[in-house]
């Protein structure tokens, strides 16, 4: 299986739900299992988010703590209030406080940025956290002197095939798993994909809370993929290049060996780079590497793009030849070209915020120029071997800049 499958869009959205369908289909012998073994089962959620806030702690992925101990908190609720039948005391709306409050935390996560959880924004998080758990108590005591009786509120009615819960809840969880599962697959980042499975396995363990055990098997079942979400940014440190942001050259050789026998390959090289870095400094040459970057973002045709070193970038099409490969990289190079760059004026900046802000929008503020990438493609129609072939787009990629720059050429 190769990396971009792996940390694909669509992997991240149907892993969860794959291994929720294999637990439903076998629950028999996972409440066996579990039973069997409960003084270990029992606490085994508790032990897998403890290792997820310290491993978010040390990759500085503190969103992927806060759900951690958003999770953690949760647990520990269910198992000292809510062991008893939900048709007794306060139970079941104990359980609907905890099933409207957990996704909200888990959202609230976005309102902060990855760092320690010695950072501020961690303690904010918590003080949140509190909150939330004051306010559930404070409506759970409201209820309680209220004799508050849900049967007399026909918004609370409850379908007994679905789910114990209020259907409105029911409903409420399935909206927010439905939004985080489109955030996964727009966004496809690994802090999405650590609260899409955590809202997922959570709506899951409230809808179905009445079956034996329940909390306990997909609570541990979220530890482990919040566990997976955080070895793979690490993962992703290594084969991701921190500057643009897309695959690296690693990332590269672990694709190049899942590959049918049908695909081309393009090697792209920014033109003069090396005139322009020294010209306008490697911050802008930086900028530079970005604005091709995200260009190649939006390369159809499938396209997987990666950074192979220096200015050099590499474009990999499954299931297409050189000839059906062109447009696509055609219309990438004439992107490229048009494209007007704002290169500041450094020299000329004001050190100062408010003599900035006076100068601001008087005269120009910036000089504008435009790029332009050579462009050298080959695919597998007479040659299989990955090596070979990315030889030959290597040799097009120096014709191509043999023959005037700005222009793509493909492998004779």
């Amino acid at each position: 299986m190769s990396l971009s499958m792996v940390t694909s869009s669509w992997f991240r959205f149907l892993f969860p739900v794959v291994l929720l369908v294999i637990i439903a289909l076998g629950i028999d012998n996972v409440v066996m299992l579990v039973h069997a073994n409960q003084s270990v089962t029992l606490h085994f959620p508790y032990i897998l988010f403890g290792v997820c806030i310290l491993l978010g702690h040390i990759f500085k992925q503190s969103r992927c703590s806060m759900i951690s101990c958003a999770m953690f908190i949760a647990y520990w609720i269910i198992q000292h209030y809510l062991q008893t039948p939900l048709s007794t005391g306060t139970t079941i709306l104990d359980l609907s406080l905890l099933a409207f409050a957990l996704p909200g935390a888990c959202l609230a996560i976005y309102m902060f940025k990855d760092s320690t959880i010695r950072s501020a924004s961690f303690l904010g998080y918590m003080a949140i956290l509190l909150l939330m758990l004051v306010w559930s108590q404070l409506t759970l005591n409201y209820a309680i002197e209220t004799n508050f009786d849900q049967y007399q509120y026909p918004i609370l009615h409850v379908v007994p095939e679905v789910s114990k819960l209020p259907f409105v809840l029911v409903l409420y969880l399935a909206g927010i798993v439905l939004l985080c599962a489109i955030i996964v697959l727009k966004y496809n980042r690994i802090v999405d994909a650590a609260v899409y499975s955590s809202v997922l396995v959570a709506a899951a363990t409230f809808i179905f809370f009445h079956v034996s055990y329940v909390s306990s098997v997909l609570f541990s079942l979220a530890g482990i993929l919040l566990l997976v979400s955080l070895l793979s940014a690490s993962y992703e440190l290594a084969f991701n290049d921190r500057l643009t942001l897309i695959p690296g050259r690693l990332a590269l050789e672990s694709d190049l060996k899942h590959l049918g026998r049908k695909y081309s390959l393009a090697m792209l090289d920014i033109d003069h780079f090396k005139s322009f870095n020294d010209t306008y400094g490697h911050d802008t040459g930086d900028d530079v590497l970005k604005l091709v970057a995200s260009k190649l973002r939006e390369v159809g045709g499938n396209a997987r793009v990666y950074r192979y070193g220096g200015e050099e970038f590499t474009v990999l099409f499954k299931g297409k030849y050189a000839d059906e490969a062109w447009d696509y990289l055609e219309e990438l190079r004439q992107n490229i070209e048009s494209y007007d760059l704002i290169v500041r004026n450094m020299d000329s900046r004001p050190s100062d915020n408010k003599e900035g802000s006076k100068k601001r929008g008087k005269g120009k503020k910036s000089n504008t120029v435009n790029l332009t990438i050579s462009i050298g493609v080959a695919d597998s129609y007479e040659e299989r071997d990955t090596d070979v072939v990315l030889k030959a787009a290597d040799q097009a990629l120096y014709k191509a800049k043999q023959n005037g720059r700005n222009q793509v050429v493909a492998a004779a």
